[in-house]
């Protein structure tokens, strides 16, 4: 195991981990992070990229090499591993990868999602010997040859017309009536105005066919149920993504599909442990969301750990009574009651302490002692919770607390 405890852990190096990354080590927090194979997920693999704001005209993989050094100027560490369990503990989040075991007091889960199979007859048979699922890696093999194209959003249509600079011709298969695409406006232009790309409309695949590579695939169409036959040299499937959220089965809240359940702040239903980009629960996925992802992830991490640890060390470790009042600037009992608490404390000197917590700033405390209103006093003795006081008192009341349990 690796016996160095991180601050922050981000599993995963595409956009939204190396943002993770550039913000985390930027605050000083110790900051590792954790990628299988090069940087920058699948945007590394889209070759035309003109909607990341600041770069009309770019690529994928330059995009994310200038991610990857940012991050690496503010010192985040890259570790080359694959993980295949994540574990919380009280103390620290542990890693589990086939490499070697790494503790963190926080992690950033980053690993986007991978390409959805269609488990049609002859997709896996034809893997890597025709069928593909990216075409920024494979465009090249297929000069002068022809593709077809299954999917019709904005992925399978851009990814069409990159393929168009090197194939012949660009079949695309559409499940839609005639004219109608799922991509956006303007995607869908230009594929209509691109010589190289015809349509099959209310059509699925049925079959990939060849003799050790592909050579045809089985057309059916959905309104009369024909089966037609297309020679191709290459097929290209694009119809969505499944998170690779395996790991984390068990350990954090997920949906049906496997993508992992977050709030606005990237905080997954295990504390400590956030969640970012393509493999989180969200309505866009796009590489300047999965940047913003991971810049509120690492910035929450931050903030979770000062509130942490400095409850732990202002609170929790103390060898005296501690009154915890939990107050709300905007709520006139709950500033009143500060001068309450701090003046009964006085008169027990050294024997007994005060720690103010503003509602506002530091939520997470808050739930976890179920504090639902202002002012709340919470005597903790030993690290836990030997007394609650509701609602503005007097100080007596405060007094009779304390003499419970100071010595």
């Amino acid at each position: 195991m690796n016996q160095d405890l991180y601050d922050v852990i981000i599993i995963g190096g595409g956009p939204a981990g190396l943002s993770a990354g550039i913000y985390a080590s930027r605050a000083r927090l110790k900051t590792g992070l954790i990628e299988r194979g090069r940087t920058g997920g699948q945007a590394a693999t889209t070759e035309e990229m003109e909607n990341y704001p600041g770069f009309p005209e770019t690529t994928g993989p330059n995009l994310m090499d200038r991610f990857a050094e940012h991050a690496k100027h503010f010192g985040t560490e890259f570790i080359r591993d694959e993980v295949v369990a994540l574990e919380s503990h009280p103390e620290f989040k542990l890693i589990r990868g086939k490499k070697g075991e790494y503790r963190s007091k926080t992690v950033i889960i980053a690993v986007g999602a991978e390409p959805r199979t269609l488990g049609v007859k002859g997709e896996g048979q034809f893997r890597g010997k025709g069928v593909s699922y990216c075409a920024t890696c494979d465009a090249d093999f297929y000069t002068d040859l022809d593709v077809v194209i299954i999917g019709n959003g904005d992925a399978a249509i851009e990814e069409a017309l990159y393929l168009t600079k090197f194939v012949n011709k660009a079949t695309i298969i559409v499940v839609h009536d005639e004219g109608i695409l799922d991509a956006t406006k303007i995607i869908q232009e230009r594929a209509f105005a691109n010589p190289k790309i015809e349509f099959v409309w209310n059509s699925v695949l049925e079959e990939i066919r060849g003799d050790g590579i592909v050579e045809e695939v089985v057309i059916k169409n959905i309104k009369n149920g024909e089966l037609t036959t297309l020679e191709c040299n290459g097929v290209f499937i694009f119809v969505g993504t499944v998170p690779k959220t395996g790991f984390c089965q068990g350990v954090v809240e997920m949906d049906q599909r496997g993508y992992i359940r977050a709030s606005d702040l990237m905080e997954t239903s295990v504390d400590g442990i956030y969640v970012v980009g393509d493999c989180r629960q969200k309505y866009l996925r796009q590489v300047v969301t999965a940047a913003a992802d991971g810049a509120i992830a690492a910035v929450a991490a931050e903030k979770y750990l000062h509130e942490e640890e400095g409850f732990r060390e202002q609170v929790l470790d103390q060898k005296v009574p501690v009154l915890v009042n939990f107050w709300n600037v905007t709520h006139e009992d709950s500033m009143a009651m500060i001068g309450i608490v701090e003046d009964v404390a006085a008169g027990y000197g050294d024997r007994a302490k005060v720690v103010k917590i503003d509602t506002y700033k530091n939520q997470r405390v808050a739930r976890r002692y179920n504090v639902t209103q202002v002012p709340t006093l919470l005597c903790f003795v030993g690290g836990q919770v030997v007394e609650t006081i509701q609602g503005k008192v007097e100080a007596s009341v405060i007094k009779q607390a304390l003499d419970k349990v100071v010595k």
